[in-house]
């Protein structure tokens, strides 16, 4: 991934011209390596220890992430509530306003489209945040469907997204008088230096944490004030490279690699987020029969007993030398020291398992474990 230097003023990939988040000349201003997420210039490590540095200050201490390339999806109007749940997989009606919600939109074979947060902030009232290179998709399908009585406005530019992740992450909300007694996936709106403020407890890492949606043209100064509050507290910024390697560790699934359109949530085990008992939603009878056959693979875990790191893409074998799967995400553990990642591997291989990993014809020794790979304070 090529490095941009602070004199660039466009930046041309396969997406053509790169957009930037508010915080784009913060991120050169501290000298952070780019690279292009869904479109998006965006920062994946920092000068003065990178990846390794910055995945132990999230689990240490608290990191500050800029995930403004995030999309954000407005739906409103009667009959908003029971559209979504109509479209989604998971059943909103578990929740309540104030209330966020991990949820999925399929097709109608079952396969994952993206995968989403939904905030329900009034009674026909929601925010959507799909991943950044699916928002333009995820948006044009719930057009598609929506009755005229339901609105749909692409407010992507309208907010930032900042991920205030780690032990000490409540200290810092607080050194900014901000609001940090909310349960797991709840939310509040609050005012920042007189501009609205939406907080949810929630993120991607698994350590207790927080996102934050100031508006676009607030966000820089906002990221300026937590940056200060976040290094007094032994903390730095953090890239998307930490991002994923946080991720992994829990066993989080990343749309395009571990879920996608090819990918079900049945095999993905994320049957915890679909409602069963709803009438109607994208994909349900197709994941029904899944379900009740039962999928040929699922994700798991793969941790090494050597010196191997699965990488995306890599095949894996059973006793017998036959392939048996492949690599979906891998990495180098920083917490565990050891190479980690998760597989779609065959039915009815799970956890206790030992296979390999064909690593660039060399292969690795393996075994197969139910993630997360390490304890998650998430919801303490």
């Amino acid at each position: 991934m090529a490095e941009q230097t602070a004199d660039e003023t466009t930046e041309v990939t396969k997406h053509g011209e790169l957009r930037h988040s508010p915080m784009h000349d913060r991120h050169i201003g501290l000298g952070a390596k780019m690279a292009d997420f869904g479109g998006w210039s965006m920062p994946i490590e920092y000068p003065g220890g990178g990846v390794l540095k910055e995945h132990a200050a999230v689990r240490d201490a608290v990191g500050l992430f800029d995930v403004s390339h995030l999309g954000k999806l407005e739906v409103s109007g009667a009959g908003a509530i029971a559209f979504i749940n109509a479209q989604f997989t998971n059943d909103i009606l578990r929740i309540a306003p104030g209330k966020a919600q991990y949820s999925m939109l399929c097709n109608d074979a079952g396969g994952v489209v993206d995968d989403l947060i939904v905030y329900w902030r009034a009674d026909d009232d929601v925010l959507v945040i799909p991943n950044a290179s699916n928002a333009a998709e995820v948006l044009a399908t719930l057009e598609s469907a929506a009755p005229p009585s339901v609105a749909l406005a692409d407010r992507h530019q309208d907010f930032g997204v900042l991920a205030v992740q780690g032990p000490r992450s409540q200290d810092v909300l607080s050194d900014l008088g901000l609001e940090t007694e909310l349960d797991y996936m709840e939310f509040a709106e609050a005012k920042w230096q007189g501009s609205p403020l939406t907080i949810c407890r929630t993120g991607y890492s698994g350590e207790l944490g927080y996102e934050l949606l100031p508006a676009w043209e607030q966000a820089s100064k906002l990221w300026d004030a937590l940056l200060l509050a976040v290094a007094s507290k032994g903390g730095q910024p953090v890239g998307l490279g930490a991002r994923d390697t946080l991720r992994t560790e829990m066993g989080y699934p990343l749309h395009g690699q571990d879920l996608s359109p090819e990918i079900s949530p049945v095999q993905a085990r994320l049957s915890w987020a679909v409602g069963w008992d709803k009438s109607q939603f994208v994909g349900r009878q197709a994941l029904l029969a899944e379900k009740g056959a039962g999928p040929s693979r699922r994700l798991w875990g793969l941790a090494a007993t050597d010196r191997g790191i699965p990488r995306p893409h890599m095949h894996v074998m059973g006793a017998d030398g036959e392939t048996v799967g492949e690599v979906t995400s891998g990495t180098f553990s920083p917490t565990l020291r050891q190479g980690i990642g998760l597989a779609l591997l065959a039915d009815p291989l799970g956890p206790g398992d030992t296979v390999t990993v064909d690593i660039r014809g060399r292969p690795a020794t393996m075994t197969v474990v139910r993630p997360p790979f390490v304890d998650a304070s998430t919801r303490s």
